[in-house]
């Protein structure tokens, strides 16, 4: 007997870590070295935990060796709770906290509680695409709306309106945005959140890179804008904090929850199924919220992330034929490769040949839901030293490439 994976996983990708990264490890096991710029893992790259979460998890550790509540551990949760009602989400309820493995996890038992076979969810174009991934697995329909490049990667609130049904659910909002690095001006997400109140649409803010930003730009927490819709907020230590392995994430629903005592009984029954997020992780999360910034010097002009950013984006711009908007926030730069120079139809087999000539992996921009062939993902956190030596070797590689 033939054994075959569910039907369910028809059409579900995350190219984040699909077939190019198996030809990558396949490209270490031969004894090649390869620069992995297609996961934002900040330990690659030298960026170090700081020490005070460290110095919690192991004070902590001789009690953390049991399961805790579904939700997480209390300490953890007021700590979040602080955080958000500090930053203008004045309803968050300690019993509306979830902790998670990373918020991947949390994101998925978000939509598996509330999506039904049919359902739609507006989701960006270009997206982190576990969104996209794990509303397919539920048995919903992605539906992407569509993010403008010529106005800064902002969502183009026409498209997104045009795409509402009556079998749409929710709105997915990713500010900062991964894979382009757009921030939300304070308009764009209140012409997102009149739609959601407009069609009576739970709103999903994915706010990962919250702290991550650049030259002045100002991040709005969907939350805080919107306190007659239900929100849910999701961010994590992963990345402002640097300890993506920790799995520590968070998810917070604020504003009139008392409309989804079904879908949060839901979501509990979820939370229930797993016994509980990993208990080491979620002592660092008080640790991390009520310590000292730990981001803030790398943002600003002269921290590294900073500068990498900066130097990223100039050397790509550099490369004929190649343009990039330049990213107000996140780890990433989403560079287009104009389709006149440059005539990929693979965008895959594009990323696949860059790593056995360079061995330099990227991630191409269909990886992340974008429609057309011509764009592609690349890293901002290596040493600038190390990204002007990778952008200048992507350059002579695309040299005659696809022309």
């Amino acid at each position: 007997m033939e054994f075959r994976q569910s039907s369910r996983l028809n059409g579900v990708c995350y190219e984040i870590r699909g077939p190019v990264i198996e030809e990558a490890d396949a490209l270490e096991r031969a004894g090649h070295s390869v620069l992995r710029l297609n996961t934002g893992n900040p330990a690659l790259f030298g960026f170090e935990a700081p020490e005070g979460i460290l110095a919690e998890m192991l004070r902590t550790m001789p009690q953390a060796h049991g399961y805790t509540d579904a939700r997480g551990i209390l300490p953890a949760r007021r700590a979040i709770v602080d955080h958000y009602r500090e930053r203008g989400i004045a309803d968050v309820d300690l019993a509306n906290v979830y902790l998670g493995n990373g918020a991947s996890e949390l994101i998925s038992m978000a939509i598996q509680a509330l999506v039904d076979d049919g359902d739609e969810v507006l989701i960006p174009s270009p997206d982190f695409p576990l969104w996209t991934a794990v509303t397919a697995l539920a048995g919903g329909k992605p539906v992407h709306y569509m993010c403008d490049e010529s106005a800064d990667w902002l969502p183009d609130i026409d498209d997104m309106a045009a795409k509402i049904t009556d079998r749409t659910k929710a709105v997915v909002i990713i500010n900062p945005n991964n894979p382009t690095g757009a921030v939300y001006p304070r308009g764009t997400l209140e012409a997102i959140l009149d739609l959601a109140r407009r069609h009576r649409l739970m709103v999903f803010a994915d706010e990962i890179y919250d702290r991550i930003l650049y030259d002045g730009a100002e991040h709005h927490h969907a939350a805080a804008l919107a306190p007659d819709l239900v929100c849910l907020t999701f961010s994590g230590l992963s990345k402002a904090y640097r300890v993506a392995g920790y799995r520590s994430g968070w998810l917070v629903i604020s504003g009139p929850t008392q409309h989804a005592k079904d879908y949060l009984e839901g979501l509990t029954v979820l939370a229930s199924m797993r016994l509980c997020p990993n208990t080491p992780a979620q002592y660092a999360v008080q640790a991390a919220l009520g310590g000292p910034q730990c981001i803030q010097d790398l943002v600003l002009p002269g921290g590294r992330l900073h500068e990498q950013r900066d130097r990223a984006w100039e050397k790509l711009n550099e490369i004929p034929g190649v343009s990039c908007v330049k990213p107000k926030g996140a780890l990433y730069a989403f560079p287009r490769l104009d389709p006149l120079v440059y005539k990929i139809h693979d965008d895959e087999q594009f990323v696949l040949d860059l790593l056995r000539a360079e061995k330099i992996q990227v991630v191409q921009g269909t990886g992340f839901n974008w429609p057309r062939h011509d764009h592609f993902r690349i890293l901002t956190l290596p040493h600038v030293a190390d990204l002007e030596v990778a952008i200048t070797r992507i350059g002579m590689f695309l040299d005659g490439y696809g022309q």
